[in-house]
């Protein structure tokens, strides 16, 4: 890119060439290759990084009755989540103390959790309150055979649950976003649509790792070339970023120019705020997006918002289930905006999944060290961070394993 200059007349002159900002400190380098191409770095992430993560399973909205239940994954795990007699929502592994059967297989209410296989049956704190025959078994003791617990936050009525009993509390680390999510998802939501963040679809499988489909959620810079839509919506000059410890949250202006696609420019004339959102804040007229560590994401519109996650499948896969909501006092022309938006929110999604692909066949067919970072990609610096925190010494420890 060039910067055309102009004489005190106001006559053009030649374009001269943009040259690098000495004076802005370089980002750290995003992740090297084996990162995205390793079978056992996807099986090392597992253990360091979802084994002690908090995972987004579902919406409060999902569990509105005692006895609702849904199944939520964390890694490659399955969970449980239920609410229970007295309200609270608890989760369990999804795994039957008696010879490891899967209890739930999907969404439901019941007054209790009942295994299919030989019917030993859980209260909903996870407490064994039967077992069929259970003079036949001995030494049974009911106590000792709870099924296995996970730890749950609800912040912002967005359900988390962690399997690492010594976890750090999550919602001290998301209190900076707090206000924010708090004017999007406070009041009554409801959830539209047919997609359910705790129902993985084979058609929102991408043929990629599941951190190159966080890179790409995560920056910008790849708009003005691979998303002519978005490209059209939003003025990206004015995109922002900014990291914390425990999420990235960036933003950009809806641009005040009518677009020349029919369908963005009736979005453009349709859009106005959910009730409850704040003018003052610029909410009618903002995309804002928000990356909890490590696969939690949250898009927020002013007409709805959608949370979703990148569940790895395996080395090269990952699933990107997610939940529709808005508010249930939205009128009409807020809802006819919804739909306009998820139409150009399609066409998005089906380019983003043909650039992770990609980037997964790019990634395969060398070891290679990344290039430098645009400050634009300042959240692909923040996760690579993380990620290699949480890793360790990738390199020395994997050699040491193999060689042992």
């Amino acid at each position: 890119m060039s910067d055309p200059t102009t004489t005190a007349a106001g006559t053009r002159t030649a374009e001269r060439p943009r040259r690098p900002r000495p004076d802005l400190p370089p980002l750290e380098p995003g992740l090297a290759s084996r990162y995205y191409t390793d079978p056992t770095v996807a099986e090392r992430e597992q253990r360091l990084i979802f084994d002690r993560a908090w995972q987004l399973v579902g919406h409060v909205t999902d569990l509105p009755n005692p006895g609702s239940r849904i199944v939520g994954t964390v890694g490659r795990k399955e969970v449980v989540a239920v609410r229970t007699e007295d309200g609270d929502i608890r989760a369990h592994l999804n795994t039957c103390r008696h010879r490891g059967t899967r209890l739930v297989a999907g969404p439901g209410e019941e007054k209790a959790l009942r295994c299919p296989y030989h019917g030993w049956t859980y209260h909903l704190d996870g407490t064994l309150v039967g077992a069929p025959e259970n003079r036949t078994i001995p030494c049974l003791d009911k106590t000792k055979l709870s099924l296995f617990s996970a730890r749950v936050e609800v912040f912002c009525g967005l359900i988390f649950v962690n399997l690492d009993r010594n976890a750090e509390p999550l919602t001290p680390q998301l209190e900076g976003v707090r206000p924010l999510l708090e004017r999007y998802l406070g009041g009554e939501m409801e959830p539209f649509g047919t997609h359910r963040i705790h129902l993985p679809d084979p058609q929102f499988t991408q043929k990629s790792n599941w951190k190159v489909a966080v890179d790409n959620y995560l920056e910008g810079y790849h708009v003005p070339v691979a998303h002519p839509g978005l490209m059209r919506l939003l003025d990206y000059k004015r995109y922002s970023v900014q990291t914390a410890p425990a999420y990235t949250a960036y933003e950009a202006p809806l641009r005040e120019k009518a677009s020349d696609n029919t369908v963005e420019r009736l979005y453009q004339r349709l859009v106005r705020p959910m009730p409850g959102l704040d003018l003052a804040q610029g909410d009618e007229r903002i995309f804002r997006y928000i990356a909890i560590y490590p696969n939690t994401v949250i898009d927020l519109y002013p007409d709805h918002v959608l949370i979703w996650k990148m569940t790895p499948l395996g080395v090269d896969e990952v699933n990107v289930p997610g939940t529709y909501l808005r508010r249930k006092d939205c009128d009409l022309r807020t809802r006819a905006a919804q739909r306009l938006n998820l139409y150009v929110s399609k066409i998005t999604n089906h380019e983003d999944e043909d650039l992770v692909a990609r980037m997964q066949i790019g990634l395969g067919n060398t070891d290679f060290t990344p290039g430098p970072l645009s400050l634009r990609e300042k959240g692909v610096a923040w996760f690579a961070d993380r990620i290699r925190g949480d890793l360790g010494d990738l390199d020395g420890d994997l050699d040491r394993e193999a060689a042992r």
